[in-house]
């Protein structure tokens, strides 16, 4: 006789819950204040969603323990939700270590760009790349974002420029969609830069005329499953006009509105979101005040990039300033050649530490503040009956030491689990 659940997570130290009312987001007071169970247990079925959680006492008084093709014991540790990282880019050759050391003399992200750096640098080695080249290092990527935590991720194209590549780079997504066990958004970001030899209105043209028309051909035939549409709006690349144009374009096409605004120069990105009824904006550490205060209005959700303040030596995005007026805060890795960091759990210990945000405010925007930035807070970024089971287990007895141990996640980690079935589990080294 086959188990009638798939998993048992028993007799957990903490459970985070983070929402216990279905909540699509959380802000303000109620991101500081996250559902926790002491001493519980949490069921999985075998479509992949939870199915109970509460006190250990009461899972073992109502659920038979050969009822499950899996127990794990829990003790001494916690079970949170698998993390969501709501802004990469992750498909491209060709790192760009050299600028590590150019940025360290004092090189801007501009003049490393303006130099024929930066993008346009990973833009000529993606194009030179073939489709099993990037597939197998996304593959790659992608496994090493799982092992830090990341049940769910959005994933940009952007480093093609031109349609054939950058639907390549959206090609090689679907497949990583289709057959990894990480949940994939993935996003068109063709407005990444402007193509070398073309003006901003030539690009602009031919996103609108020739790039997302054939995207939503291919989405209507069922060859890709696109999310998002993305555009860098800054100050020397796609200003407000030229920005607005594709984004409605996106939207007209059925893509969710997740756009770069706000970076590098104050140029109203956050108040354009708010106008359009986007879903997120990312970056934002040139915003203001009236930027703030719309998005929060229009309950657009800024995801924060802490990892690219620190290695660019930005300012740091205006986080307390945004929590205290009621935005809902997001939090991303933005991994890419730039900025190459695939660990979340450091992305919140930076949020903390950098942006002043509680360790509470960090899960919630790793979590289901993330998951609403790409449209998936109503199926993931908490643990409700009901939701995906999707969890990590760390070998502590206190949550909050996926924060505080810096850099430690690879040890602290036990599983990762996803729609119940176990991905990852540590192996350790006993004996000593």
């Amino acid at each position: 006789m086959s188990a009638q659940y798939e998993l048992l997570l028993e007799n957990a130290e903490q459970v985070v819950l983070v929402c216990t009312n279905g909540e699509r987001f959380l802000r303000k007071e109620s991101m500081q204040n996250l559902a926790v169970v002491e001493k519980a247990s949490v069921v999985i079925g075998k479509d992949g969603s939870i199915k109970a959680i509460g006190p250990a006492n009461t899972i073992t008084a109502q659920f038979s323990k050969s009822s499950f093709e899996r127990t794990v014991d829990c003790s001494g540790k916690c079970v949170l939700p698998g993390l969501v990282d709501a802004h990469t880019h992750p498909v491209w050759s060709g790192d760009r270590v050299h600028e590590f050391s150019m940025k360290l003399a004092g090189a801007t992200y501009m003049d490393i760009h303006q130099a024929g750096g930066g993008i346009h640098f990973t833009v000529e080695r993606t194009q030179n790349s073939s489709e099993e080249e990037l597939f197998t290092s996304l593959k790659r990527r992608l496994l090493r974002m799982l092992r830090a935590g990341t049940t769910l991720v959005e994933c940009k194209s952007g480093y093609g420029l031109n349609l054939d590549t950058e639907l390549k780079m959206l090609k090689v997504i679907e497949r990583a969609r289709r057959e990894l066990d990480i949940g994939i958004s993935s996003t068109y970001c063709g407005a990444h830069a402007v193509p070398k030899g073309k003006t901003t209105k030539e690009a602009t043209d031919d996103i609108v005329a020739n790039h997302l028309p054939k995207l939503q051909q291919l989405m209507l035939a069922g060859e890709l499953q696109v999310h998002n549409i993305d555009v860098f709006c800054e100050k020397g690349v796609f200003d407000l006009a030229s920005t607005r144009r594709i984004l409605q374009a996106g939207q007209d096409a059925g893509l969710q509105i997740n756009f770069h605004g706000d970076e590098l120069n104050p140029v109203t990105a956050a108040e354009l979101g708010a106008e359009l009824g986007a879903l997120a904006v990312s970056h934002l550490e040139e915003i203001s005040d009236e930027g703030i205060t719309a998005m929060a209005a229009a309950q657009c959700s800024a995801v924060l990039l802490p990892t690219t303040a620190y290695i660019l030596r930005l300012k740091q995005p205006r986080a307390r300033d945004m929590l205290d007026a009621g935005v809902i805060v997001a939090l991303g890795s933005d991994f890419n050649p730039n900025a190459y960091c695939f660990s979340m759990p450091i992305v919140m210990h930076l949020a903390c530490v950098n942006m002043k945000m509680s360790m509470n405010e960090a899960l919630a925007a790793a979590t289901i503040n993330a998951a609403y930035a790409l449209g998936k807070s109503d199926s993931q970024g908490s643990l409700e009956v009901g939701k995906e089971g999707n969890l990590i287990i760390i070998n502590s007895p206190r949550w909050e030491h996926l924060i505080y141990q810096f850099g430690g996640h690879q040890e602290i980690i036990e599983f990762v689990i996803v729609k119940g079935k176990v991905i990852y589990e540590n192996e350790r080294v006993l004996g000593y």
